[in-house]
């Protein structure tokens, strides 16, 4: 994969950060309202964070599109997992509290970027394709933050009340917030990997407009021609070819056209 390269002054070039904001907010807003079923406050702590965390790393790696969705990747991945770690193990820990906990490891991998941010920025501007000794280390944080996770799940800790709750999800969120800053390096760099995939399918995009265009226009056709033929063998049909909920129908053209579609893409 092709490096960076240099990096610009952040937030120059006018409004060079609009579309990168635009995606990791709107990426934000749907994760924020996808996983707010437990109340407000959760949903109010994934979209700051996510605003925050657009913020810091822009600042870091002024980049733009590639950057920002690499690490809207990372943001919604963590915030998939804190939800169903969150909901399993400490189902009655009060939403002020969840907020908080999620916000916690943000905040400290935030915190340790800003404090490193010149080591940071030169890793950024290299550009390093990923070597054996940057995964291997990342991997055992990785296996750690895994350890912190089903030690919740294992511990009989939704048996306490809803302030016992709390409290323990706050100190393991707290133990991987630790983790995460520690780790800065090696996070950054992992989204550094992302950006460059994310940069690398965007630039290929182009060449796929062709073939994903002819096979729209192949199923499109295949579809059609079948849901004809559907609609003509029932309608010549002595009996009905087809039943629906109540028995026996005769296949109208929007019907034929559904059973068309249904079928093709499975077991058509």
């Amino acid at each position: 994969m092709r490096r960076f390269g240099p990096l610009p002054a952040a937030f120059s070039g006018g409004r060079t950060w609009l579309r990168p904001f635009l995606a990791m907010m709107g990426l934000g807003a749907l994760v924020a309202a996808g996983v707010g079923d437990g109340g407000a406050w959760f949903s109010l702590a994934v979209l700051g964070s996510a605003a925050l965390g657009f913020g810091v790393l822009f600042a870091l790696c002024p980049r733009g599109l590639a950057f920002a969705l690499g690490a809207g990747v990372g943001f919604a991945t963590y915030a998939a997992l804190f939800t169903v770690l969150g909901r399993s193990a400490f189902p009655d820990a009060p939403g002020p509290a969840v907020g908080v906990a999620f916000f916690l490891p943000v905040a400290a991998f935030l915190t340790a970027v800003m404090r490193r941010r010149a080591p940071l920025r030169r890793i950024v501007e290299r550009g390093d394709v990923p070597d054996e000794r940057h995964l291997r280390r990342i991997g055992h944080y990785f296996l750690v933050m895994a350890v912190i996770g089903a030690a919740s799940l294992s511990l009989p800790v939704n048996r306490l009340p809803p302030k016992g709750q709390g409290m323990a999800l706050l100190a393991g969120t707290g133990l991987i917030g630790v983790v995460s800053a520690r780790a800065v390096r090696e996070l950054v760099r992992l989204l550094v990997d992302m950006a460059q995939l994310m940069d690398a399918l965007s630039r290929r995009a182009v060449a796929l407009v062709v073939p994903i265009a002819a096979y729209a226009a192949l199923f499109s056709l295949i579809t059609i021609v079948f849901a004809c033929l559907f609609r003509i063998a029932d309608g010549l049909s002595r009996h009905s070819l087809f039943a629906g909920p109540d028995g026996p129908i005769r296949l109208g053209f929007r019907d034929a056209l559904h059973f068309s579609v249904v079928t093709i893409p499975t077991v058509g």
